[in-house]
């Protein structure tokens, strides 16, 4: 019998809707590879509670008391956050566990994937990546501009894998290693490539939301891909250097070109291109101190070495 554990980690906020058929499937998955002895009969599903609103709690307490399901849970005391909540659930089951999968409770990650992942595992990989082979199932506006985010991470020298998201395994001594990374802002994708262990990438169709509605709206993407660049990359602040010198040189050739209007006695009183290049250095100037402040302001969450969530309480 295989007596590797198998914890399944899934973080939930507002999943009452997709909650039944997401555990549905995740158990009659995780029974057929304890049946084919790929995992142990140890393993379970756990539920992370993000600070859920609706009766997702109560619906993981009732999995977690019907022993067939092989479900347990940890409450977070209030909305933590996707990643944070990933976090506590990895951190809680590497207690017990020998790898850990985390996905989204929506399922638009392939389960089927996750055997081989598994089996990944076996051949000596501690860190095994979910990736999408498409995009297919996105609009236009999300398939372009997620591929531009990955550009700009590769360009400001953050690794991460192209088309991954949070789906992946990873070993107990990986999430070991992961804890050890105590910044407040998390930023997983740019964290796990860094640990350094044998890798694999299992390719997987992305499917439809299996119920309810997509918990990041555009904003939240944004706020996401500006902590992913911010956390990882100082290239930002320099370009802010190299824009100052650009300004500076066009400054200079401004110059130059009053100089010989006022020669040539071809001077125009209340240019139009002054009050342009007084908006246009001033609008960049609001943008650079945006930049600077985006960093300070992480340097300020850092400091405060706040803990990044609260465990209220955790059934087995």
């Amino acid at each position: 019998m295989n007596k590797t554990i198998l914890y399944i980690v899934v973080p939930c906020y507002n999943e009452e809707e997709a909650l039944p058929e997401t555990n549905k499937q995740l158990h009659a998955l995780l029974q057929e590879m304890v049946s084919d002895g790929l995992v142990s009969s140890e393993s379970r599903i756990l539920y992370v509670n993000d600070g859920s609103k609706d009766n997702t709690w109560q619906l993981i307490e009732n999995y977690s008391q019907n022993p067939q399901y092989r479900v347990c849970g940890v409450k977070l005391a209030a909305n933590a956050g996707h990643q944070n909540a990933l976090m506590a659930g990895l951190e809680t089951a590497k207690e017990k566990a020998d790898i850990m999968i985390s996905i989204d409770a929506d399922l638009q990650d392939d389960i089927r994937a996750i055997p081989e992942m598994v089996r990944r595992y076996d051949d000596g990989c501690d860190i095994v990546y979910g990736v999408r082979k498409a995009r297919t199932t996105d609009t236009w506006f999300k398939r372009n501009t997620a591929l531009g985010f990955y550009k700009l991470m590769h360009a400001l020298g953050v690794k991460t894998v192209y088309n991954h998201a949070d789906y992946r395994l990873m070993s107990k001594r990986a999430v070991e290693q992961l804890c050890r990374y105590e910044e407040r802002n998390l930023f997983l994708r740019g964290i796990v490539p860094q640990l350094g262990y044998k890798t694999a990438q299992v390719f997987y169709d992305r499917a439809e939301r299996i119920a309810g509605e997509s918990k990041y709206p555009l904003s939240k993407m944004l706020n996401f891909a500006m902590d992913g660049i911010t956390s990882f990359s100082i290239k930002p602040m320099r370009c802010i250097t190299s824009l100052g010198v650009i300004f500076v040189l066009i400054s200079i050739a401004i110059l130059i070109y009053v100089i010989h209007s006022m020669i040539a006695n071809d001077t125009v009183p209340g240019w139009t291109s002054l009050i342009l290049s007084i908006w246009f250095v001033g609008g960049m100037i609001l943008v650079c101190l945006g930049v600077v402040g985006e960093y300070i302001g992480k340097i300020y969450i850092e400091t405060k070495n706040r803990p990044r969530y609260n465990i209220e309480k955790i059934v087995e």
